[in-house]
């Protein structure tokens, strides 16, 4: 029984023999600057010390990894920036892929824009065309109310009603006359920052003028 316990016991010693080494081992060492600019060579590391950086130290005694400082605002900031600025270069170089598969030269551009702006003041000449006719109309049910008036008679409903839809009809054209001459304003924008682009992005300088009037033959 004696000699049992004996032997037990000796296979208990060496498990927590063979465990204290394994745990030693595997225990690290951290070397660090305290706040006070000092070396500190530790079994643990301060959270504080851990944003200054430090190394991790095998049981040699040697740098086994090196842990970088934490960034520091204008750090971070700074790299922020740089994502962003990529983000935008990325996004510039996709425009400028979709662009060029539109036009190969800065004056097909400007050709597009002439062409296009010539189709919508096209448009606004025939919205005119409608509100000299709408006002000869409106011209007509005037006079003769004002016949009517002189003369003593009642106007009658539907002719104050024609007036008024006649009216009514010059106003709604006048407003698409309105938006329609902004949407050149924007659409002629466009046109002339893509011109540009384009004059940057192939090295080419366009050869006509923006101004479809001063467009040679």
């Amino acid at each position: 029984m004696a000699n049992h316990l004996t032997a037990f016991s000796a296979r208990a010693c060496a498990c927590a023999l063979m465990l204290g080494i394994a745990t030693h081992a595997a225990a690290n060492m951290y070397r660090y600057t305290d706040d006070n600019g000092q070396v500190v060579i530790s079994s643990t590391i301060p959270q504080e010390a851990t944003k200054r950086g430090y190394d991790i130290l095998g049981n040699n005694g040697r740098v086994i990894e090196t842990i970088p400082p934490a960034p520091t605002e204008e750090e971070i900031a700074a790299r922020e920036a740089e994502k962003q600025r990529q983000k935008e270069l990325d996004e510039q170089r996709a425009q400028d892929r979709q662009l060029l598969k539109r036009f190969s030269h800065p004056d097909q551009a400007v050709k597009a824009m002439h062409r296009k702006i010539r189709e919508l003041k096209g448009l606004i000449q025939l919205k005119r065309g409608n509100i000299s006719v709408i006002s000869s109309q409106l011209d007509n049910e005037q006079s003769r109310a004002a016949d009517m008036e002189r003369a003593g008679r009642n106007i009658p409903e539907a002719v104050l009603e024609k007036i008024r839809r006649l009216e009514s009809q010059i106003r709604d054209i006048e407003r698409e006359i309105a938006s329609q001459t902004q949407e050149i304003e924007a659409l002629q924008k466009v046109f002339e920052a893509d011109i540009e682009r384009l004059e940057e992005v192939t090295g080419e300088a366009r050869t006509l003028p923006l101004e479809p009037n001063k467009e040679k033959d």
